[in-house]
């Protein structure tokens, strides 16, 4: 049984019978799958995250004081002032509570100056 397996295999040919031989066609060929997979993959995931990393600069050197801001932690505040040098947001919370952070840690602006944004709803307590 196995002699039939290798004398079938031996009058295929060398190249595995009827595929293309060596060259620079079959080089192209073997390497096409690869480069089909690289350019998925810059269109996918590499150009959408560049894109998104540079609408985060520009949001985060559009920011201003007065600015109703979303940090990554989910704290809510607006923008008292800057430290520039240190790259420093300080953000009012509360009255009287002012806390510092990077500003990386912006997630992104609601709006700006309003104290409230369109999409908060008012605090009630029913008693």
């Amino acid at each position: 049984m196995l002699d039939f397996l290798i004398t079938s295999a031996h009058a295929m040919g060398g190249n595995g019978g009827g595929a293309p031989s060596g060259g620079p066609a079959g080089l192209f060929a073997s390497f096409l799958p690869f480069f089909l997979i690289i350019v998925v993959m810059y269109f996918l995931i590499i150009r959408p995250q560049v894109k998104r990393q540079r609408e985060q600069k520009t949001m985060l050197d559009s920011i201003q004081k007065g600015d109703r801001i979303v940090t990554t932690g989910g704290i809510h505040g607006t923008v008292a002032g800057f430290k520039e040098k240190e790259g420093i947001v300080i953000l009012k919370v509360a009255e009287n509570i002012k806390i510092e952070l990077s500003k990386g840690a912006v997630a992104r602006v609601v709006k700006s100056g309003d104290s409230k944004s369109d999409n908060e709803a008012p605090v009630t307590t029913d008693k």
